[in-house]
């Protein structure tokens, strides 16, 4: 298809990061792929109640313009409007110099829904692409929005979007008298921000369950460090591990039923596992050096893990059911905080020279390695679930700052916020609701 032959060497998806105490506003810094021309006509409202202030088709369309890869025609620019496909002429968009064209209407779904169609073309063929159709909760019409975005971008370019997945991240506060720490969860795009803990005392290494429900975190609130596992939606929790010494980095299996993390309980920082359901403790790694923020393999087999065991801290591997140790990475001075791609092809570290800490790609597959980022304290790097995109935070004039950058380093956009500092991002799995 015309589309992919497009933007096959981009194939990202950027899902924008939200709101925290103040909305994350969204400032491209880095763009070097030629952007696909799309109308996203305003979508007809027949349903009974009033429309929202911010119109579906304005969220597709920034969804879409912040991935990079969209430049959606601006409305004040559709001579014509279309809300069927029978009413679309296709000279017109042709003029327009627009590749795709996106309709819609919305309608009631009896009391508590909404029915959202859509169709999608492609203007020069004159294709029909997309006819679909979403039922969408009166309270989500934005989320619902999200995913017909994300059913686009997939129609567009073959990779599924990840505009309806949210991200968790942390926001330390200075305030009058002391700090406040905030564990945040919020929409692809920063509205429906959720603060889940707030806390004088630091929180830190969110990770997040499989299916999305459940987040790991570590929390000082106890004096020691404690790893907390906390249901999303529902605010229960329970400790999972608050062992004198260190207690830290959870990161779920991808089955979801234990947690690969980092205690200090036998003496010295090592990697442990934890079953969820029988509360059971494994170790895994037995050496005198540091060995911690630990990170599964997609397919579940192998564990990654920072380790200072060659003199500086490495990434390293070792088999989930225990065995040998084997060093991954070996260039640059330091490799930590490593995130895997989904579909295990692509690692992505903290890595530094000379103390500058930026964040890299490794292709195990083809041993090559890029840079992607410019900071020179950029950490926490966190692959969307599609893998074309990273988080990562970033210090910028003492302040944190979030970054989301495309895997081949093509797109870069900064996430900025008003109050602050926004530290270690991690971004959701597909939404499985």
């Amino acid at each position: 298809m015309k589309y992919k032959q497009k933007i096959v060497l981009a194939m990202l998806c950027l899902v924008s990061a939200g709101q925290a105490l103040a909305q994350l506003e969204i400032e491209i810094v880095k763009s070097e792929v030629d952007a696909l021309p799309i109308a996203v006509v305003p979508f007809a409202w027949n349903a009974s109640q009033p429309p929202p202030a911010v119109a579906v088709d304005e969220v597709i369309s920034a969804d879409l313009y912040r991935s990079g890869l969209f430049a959606p025609l601006a409305r004040r620019d559709m001579i014509e409007q279309p809300t069927a496909p029978v009413d679309v002429r296709f000279g017109t968009w042709r003029l327009l110099n627009t590749d795709a064209l996106v309709i819609g209407q919305i309608d009631d779904d009896g009391d508590s829904a909404y029915r959202a169609s859509f169709w999608l073309f492609d203007v020069n063929t004159g294709e029909q692409l997309l006819a679909l159709q979403e039922s969408i909760g009166v309270d989500n019409l934005r989320f619902g929005a999200h995913r017909i975005a994300d059913r686009i971008y997939e129609a567009l370019t073959g990779t599924p979007g990840a505009f309806a997945t949210r991200i968790a991240f942390v926001i330390q506060t200075q305030l009058a008298d002391r700090q406040s720490y905030e564990l945040v969860v919020a929409d692809a795009d920063g509205y429906n921000q959720t603060s889940l803990v707030t806390d004088g005392q630091p929180l830190m290494s969110p990770a997040w369950s499989p299916d999305g429900r459940q987040l790991a975190y570590v929390s000082f609130a106890r004096g020691n460090s404690t790893i907390i596992l906390q249901d999303v939606y529902t605010g229960a929790n329970r400790i999972i591990a608050s062992f004198k010494g260190i207690n830290g980095a959870p990161a779920f299996s991808p089955d979801g039923r234990r947690l690969a993390l980092t205690l200090s309980r036998t003496g010295n920082p090592e990697v442990f596992l934890y079953d969820l359901q029988s509360g059971e403790f494994t170790q895994l790694t037995r050496h005198w050096a540091i060995d911690t923020e630990p990170v599964w393999t997609p397919d579940g087999r192998d564990i990654l893990f920072t380790s200072d065991r060659g003199g500086k801290p490495q990434i390293y591997s070792i088999p989930a059911a225990g065995g040998e140790v084997e060093r991954i990475t070996f260039r640059g001075e330091i490799n930590a905080a490593a995130d895997i791609s989904p579909d295990g092809q692509l690692l992505a570290t903290a890595f530094a020279i000379d103390n500058v800490y930026k964040i890299a790609i490794h292709d195990r597959k083809n041993e090559q390695l890029r840079v992607l980022s410019d900071g020179i304290l950029d950490e926490s790097p966190s692959f969307a679930p599609n893998g074309s995109m990273l988080l990562y935070a970033a210090k910028e004039q003492g302040q944190g700052v979030l970054y989301a950058v495309s895997a081949d380093g093509n797109v870069r956009q900064k996430l900025v916020t008003s109050a602050g500092d926004v530290r270690e991002p991690v971004w959701s799995p597909f939404d499985q609701q």
